[in-house]
């Protein structure tokens, strides 16, 4: 079932149980996803938001089985997000890259992550959250009003899908800005490193060593 829908911020069309045939993204693509809580083990993936950067967002909402839904059987989802042609753009992908991987059994690759890329080059300040650097970088505010909402119900409010999709719009372009300052102070190299290890990071995550750290000196 598709909803479309048109926001302040772009067009939003909601997609239940898998992304439609025929929908296709090349090159990169934006995504994030709301989960029921930060532990994959234990909470549920309950949307993945997409984008190409073109001012649509698409928002596939993954509904259980025992909701009349399909799970993660959703073959076109899983597709995408292991194709090695299209490069995925997140922020904080450590965290979406886990849930995805546990979910849907996959690995999500290659990827880019816009908080890495901040951490390496703006040294200056401790503000790598996305609303931050929205702000800073493109001079766009993000509402974050509806960031700890109940996103396992079945019909989802409007201010959710607006405020899921905002998290999707502007990746393309803060990319783009990241990359940039990665170039201008000689770590997009180093970057890239941290990107081809993310699969193999949220593994680790996964398997708990989140918490003791192997590559931590501690004991």
């Amino acid at each position: 079932m598709n909803a479309p829908r048109t926001s302040s911020e772009g067009s939003i069309t909601l997609h239940r149980n898998d992304l439609p045939d025929g929908l296709t993204f090349t090159g990169s693509v934006a995504v994030d996803t709301e989960t029921m809580g930060l532990k994959p083990h234990r909470d549920r993936l309950c949307l993945v938001q997409l984008s190409a950067g073109d001012g649509t967002a698409h928002l596939v909402q993954i509904i259980p089985t025992s909701l009349g839904g399909k799970g993660y059987d959703c073959p076109n989802l899983k597709r995408l997000m292991a194709d090695p042609s299209v490069t995925k753009i997140m922020h904080f992908a450590r965290f979406d890259v886990a849930i995805l991987q546990h979910a849907l059994g996959i690995t999500v690759s290659p990827v880019v992550c816009t908080k890495i890329a901040a951490r390496l080059v703006r040294t200056f300040t401790d503000r790598h959250g996305l609303a931050a650097l929205c702000r800073d970088m493109l001079g766009v505010d993000l509402s974050k009003q509806q960031q700890t909402s109940d996103w396992g119900a079945l019909d989802l409010k409007p201010e959710q899908l607006a405020y899921a999709a905002s998290d999707v719009l502007y990746l393309h372009a803060l990319w783009a800005k990241m990359d940039a300052l990665l170039h201008r102070e000689g770590r997009r190299e180093l970057a890239q490193a941290c990107y081809d290890f993310l699969p193999a990071r949220a593994r680790l995550d996964l398997l708990g060593y989140e918490d003791p750290d192997i590559f931590s000196h501690r004991a």
